[in-house]
């Protein structure tokens, strides 16, 4: 059986980038199929991936708050964790998302059809389920959304339930006295954040010499000084050899100033990066270009070389992020349904949601050097800031802007601390509305909260701050 129509737009893969650009496509009076492969819509993000870490996450940072009660004269006799109803909490979290998104689907006339597609031609799909043939579909646009998954090692025995990815680690199979990550990235390090406040000790290998190559090393500095307690990173080391024994894993590792050595581990996470997911959709069959990194190419419209078919989210390249696609999603929806719109954003802000935070934006110091930019830094330390204190987290705060010394203007900013995440979309903001540091530095922000240290720090730019010695 196949499905004709002329004004068809299929979408393949209803994560964040999928099924915001479905309901997008349908909002905008477009007959609109969404294939997934999987039982529930929301992809890698919602269901082994942001939702659940961050989920993970507020629990690991809530912990580690009750326990810094302590320096107060506030301590708690008993401290018990019942992994079965912190799983099932998770999993009601995802449950509640997984239901809202099948609901909009449903009030919005979306077919969504569970299986697998691989394209047949630049109009027509065949649809897949268990490698059982279903049907074909004809349609006049296609929006490839079908996000990444996790590169794995070829020398590690995934077979074993004591080497997982980031997908087994959120599920929580059990807690390890001893865990190795192998990659310092920010699946590795929120992952350390979850698994040290369950009680795990933690070390993390990674063969580059630092890591978040992303940030400022000042920044890089801070976050090492306030998990130096926490976790042992061990940069510049290769794994040599692995090898799974009765009580754990025995991992041989090489240290570049430190050499050879042998260590037990009851289990091994592996967060080395991710890759775009398109084994499955002949797309090289049928004449999609994809870069030498194996990502799609598209333009500012989110077209490939093939002008029907467009690519939204992870497939599309860095930074592989949830809201990078969405915002990718929408605007491929909107070209579809005749508006002549870009995705041009000036900037994808980043978070790691690590404890502290580290939240970054635009074009930050080593960036700015590199592009030989005639810039200014403007750091305001949280240990002036009346919230940071009040809130015992000024120790390991930081608000860093980068400004073009020709123009005023912000062009990048680091948040370190508690709640960068929250902070940082000022930041963005401010970029994207070309905001110089006057604009900025004059705007009066509440007091005492942590936002007013972007302020503050606009202020040292200017020369005006008042909370510091100028």
């Amino acid at each position: 059986m196949c499905d004709k129509s002329n004004k068809t737009v299929v979408i393949i893969g209803a994560g964040p980038a999928g099924y915001t650009a479905a309901f997008r496509c349908s909002d905008l009076g477009l007959n609109t199929i969404l294939i997934e492969n999987y039982c529930n819509l929301g992809g890698v993000c919602l269901n082994v991936g942001c939702i659940p870490s961050k989920s993970l996450l507020y629990v690991s940072k809530t912990i580690n708050q009750i326990k810094e009660l302590s320096i107060c004269g506030i301590s708690f006799s008993s401290f018990d964790i019942n992994i079965k109803k912190l799983i099932n909490w998770k999993k009601e979290n995802i449950s509640k998302l997984n239901f809202a998104l099948s609901h909009m689907a449903k009030k919005r006339g979306i077919k969504v059809i569970n299986g697998v597609a691989k394209f047949k031609s630049e109009n027509e799909l065949v649809i897949l389920k268990n490698d059982v043939y279903v049907s074909n579909l004809e349609f006049k646009n296609a929006i490839i959304a079908t996000g990444s998954k996790s590169v794995k090692l070829a020398f590690l025995p995934y077979e074993s339930k004591k080497v997982w990815t980031s997908t087994e680690a959120l599920s929580i199979p059990y807690i390890p006295k001893k865990l190795l990550i192998i990659g310092g990235g920010v699946i590795g390090l929120e992952m350390a954040t979850i698994y040290h406040s369950l009680g795990s000790k933690i070390d993390i290998t990674d063969n580059h010499s630092h890591i978040f190559p992303s940030v400022d090393n000042d920044v890089i500095q801070i976050f090492l000084n306030a998990i130096k307690n926490k976790f042992n990173v061990m940069l510049e080391t290769n794994i040599l050899d692995v090898k799974e024994v009765e009580n754990g894993m025995l991992v041989t590792i090489d240290q570049k100033e430190k050499g050879k050595k042998t260590i037990l581990y009851d289990a091994i996470l592996v967060a080395v990066g991710r890759v775009p997911s398109l084994g499955s959709l002949g797309i090289k069959e049928i004449g999609v270009k994809i870069n030498n990194k194996g990502f799609i190419k598209v333009n500012e419209q989110l077209k490939t070389n093939i002008k029907n078919i467009y690519a939204v989210g992870d497939v599309t390249g860095q930074p592989m992020l949830a809201h990078k696609g969405i915002h990718q999603g929408k605007i491929a929806a909107e070209v579809i349904a005749g508006k002549e719109h870009f995705f041009d954003p000036e900037v994808v802000p980043n978070v790691a949601y690590t404890e502290p935070e580290i939240a970054w934006t635009g074009i930050i110091e080593k960036d700015a050097k590199k592009l030989n930019i005639n810039y200014k830094v403007a750091t305001f330390p949280w240990i002036a800031s009346g919230r940071a204190i009040a809130s015992n987290c000024s120790l390991f705060g930081s608000t860093k802007l980068i400004f073009n010394k020709d123009t005023k203007r912000l062009i990048g900013g680091v948040i370190i601390g508690r709640n960068a995440g929250e902070l940082l979309s000022e930041i963005s903001l401010a970029i994207e509305m070309g905001c110089d540091a006057q604009d900025i530095s004059l705007t009066i922000h509440p007091h005492p909260t942590l936002s007013e240290t972007i302020s503050l720090a606009a202020e040292i730019c200017e020369g005006t701050i008042t909370d510091l010695i100028n």
